[in-house]
């Protein structure tokens, strides 16, 4: 399940995922947002958070997402994964040179850090 969260700028997408991410988790409830925000500004920040609640990541759930990423890729300015989970963290690492922002890989003790390296820049 993804969950949009409150509290950021409007130029933020922000939100935690827990239990199992699908694919229809990306089409009802993570893309609309992003679209909406990219509607508005010309380039978005993205505050996404994997916690050790998270069971699962569906196959469809991943192609969402680098679908989403890869369409949209200029506009991206700011990512920040924040995730205790281990492969979440090789992966983001692995692939963040593809992205042209900045992309930060924070554990989950360190979320307000997250939010300050988001909003502040």
């Amino acid at each position: 399940m993804i969950q949009i969260l409150s509290g950021f700028p409007d130029n933020v997408v922000a939100c935690a995922a827990q239990g199992r991410i699908t694919k229809d988790d990306y089409e009802t409830v993570l893309i609309p947002e992003i679209e909406a925000k990219l509607r508005k500004h010309d380039k978005v920040k993205c505050y996404y958070q994997l916690g050790p609640e998270m069971s699962s990541f569906d196959p469809g759930a991943a192609w969402e997402d680098a679908k989403i990423g890869i369409e949209h890729l200029q506009r991206w300015d700011r990512v920040a994964v924040v995730t205790d989970v281990e492969w979440i963290r090789l992966a983001t690492n692995a692939f963040r040179f593809l992205m042209p922002g900045k992309v930060r890989v924070f554990d989950i003790s360190q979320a307000a850090d997250a939010k300050h390296w988001l909003v502040t820049a």
